[in-house]
């Protein structure tokens, strides 16, 4: 059974903008897996703040009518955080909690939280350190109380470097010391990789929750953890799978997002190298969220970055039995009809039509259409296979036979 107290969820509220980068819609959508990310992290939301303002205010990025109203709501209703849906400035940090006088995170702070609670291995909690210790290191000034000793008086004068700088210090040998210990694993895991011989590579990427560990559960009958939260995989994990008689690795990524921080494309880059030496990406796009289109975009983005766009792609869209269009009343015209409409076999035409066939629908936690992804797996990974070892590929039938 599970105890109380890890129901227990920590009282939050969050902080958007509208302006020309992003419009009312999209703020929306940010505000909404704001609050999926905030849930993930162990917070509850009780009240969204949005205002338009273009460009944010260089001292509290909100304008300071916007602030007395959270400010009077964060002392009525015992809230422990205020999270912004934007990356902060460590002088923006500073201001607003001097001003609500309680715990300020913006989007990079939070993800940075999630992150060291899901990481289990050692590197990925070198990974994730890093990625604070860089995020921590121009917001030290307002971080400790004690810091206030600096503004001199008795017994303060005199040589000597500040707390502040000590601190400074401190926090760059860990970042340096941090580096070398990821570029000593990154040797160890390019020589794990290196001993698998030359097995055909293929990685599942995607918007994190799409239900990449759940498909990898099906087709490899792993046990990889699954959760319907935000980055419930952060560690990277290899199978050996086999279709047929051809076998191959599969690996299952940490789940990409948009807004991703800087830090963290940063450190998890030795990460994705599963993603940059694989054969094959199977991208996993979820069709029941509303705007999954953006998510195709924001992982493509982030596969430009790590110069892995151009490998070949096969595209599955997942979660089927969960997508529901927006019902349209022909009759009544209230709108016009457009993609939200659609129907699932509306968009399998669109997309089977831009991919070049090269996209499928199903639903991996009901295991619909899993025979025709095995199959199409089987044959695009056959095509790699007979070109790198041609001289076994009567081995391997071109129609795959039922297992």
């Amino acid at each position: 059974m599970i105890e109380e107290k890890s129901l227990k969820l920590e009282n939050a509220v969050t902080v958007g903008i509208i302006n020309g980068r992003q419009n009312e819609n999209q703020s929306k959508e940010y505000m909404d897996e704001l609050e999926f990310l905030t849930y993930t992290a162990g917070g509850k939301v009780l009240k969204r703040f949005n205002q338009k303002i273009d460009p944010p205010n260089p001292k509290t990025f909100i304008g300071s009518g916007k602030m007395i109203e959270v400010m009077d709501f964060v002392k009525i209703n015992d809230i422990s955080s205020v999270i912004f849906d934007d990356e902060l400035s460590p002088a923006q940090q500073v201001n607003i909690e001097k001003i609500l006088k309680i715990k300020v995170l913006d989007r990079t702070g939070l993800i940075l939280d999630i992150f060291a609670q899901r990481a289990q291995t050692s590197y990925a909690r070198t990974q994730v350190e890093l990625a604070q210790y860089q995020y921590l290191l121009p917001r030290l000034k307002g971080l400790w109380t004690h810091l206030e000793r600096q503004k001199g008086g008795i017994g303060m004068r005199g040589p000597g470097e500040t707390e502040i700088e000590t601190d400074r210090r401190i926090v760059r040998d860990k970042i340096s010391l941090l580096k070398k210990k990821l570029i000593t694993i990154d040797k160890q895991m390019a020589t794990q990789r290196g001993n698998r011989g030359a097995l055909v590579r293929v990685a599942l990427v995607g918007y994190t929750n799409v239900g990449k560990s759940t498909l990898m559960n099906v087709i490899a009958k792993s046990e990889v953890f699954a959760e319907n939260k935000l980055f419930a995989t952060l560690d990277t994990t290899v199978r050996k799978v086999v279709i047929g008689n051809l076998p191959f690795l599969l690996s299952d990524t940490v789940g990409f997002i948009r807004k991703l921080p800087t830090q963290l494309v940063e450190s998890f880059k030795s990460t994705l190298d599963e993603v940059q030496e694989a054969d094959l990406l199977i991208h996993v796009v979820d069709i029941s969220h509303p705007n999954f289109e953006e998510h195709i975009e924001s992982v493509n983005q982030i596969l430009k970055e790590i110069k892995s766009l151009d490998k070949p792609t096969y595209m599955v869209f997942n979660k089927i039995d969960a997508y529901k269009p927006k019902y349209w009343d022909e009759a009544e015209l209230v709108e016009l009809r457009g993609k939200k409409h659609y129907s699932l076999e509306e968009w399998e035409q669109t997309w089977m039509s831009s991919m070049n066939g090269q996209a499928l629908f199903i639903s991996a936690k009901n295991k619909r259409n899993i025979k025709q992804f095995r199959n199409r797996v089987y044959n695009e990974i056959r095509k790699i296979h007979v070109t790198r070892f041609p001289y076994n590929n009567f081995l391997y039938p071109e129609i795959l036979e039922e297992e």
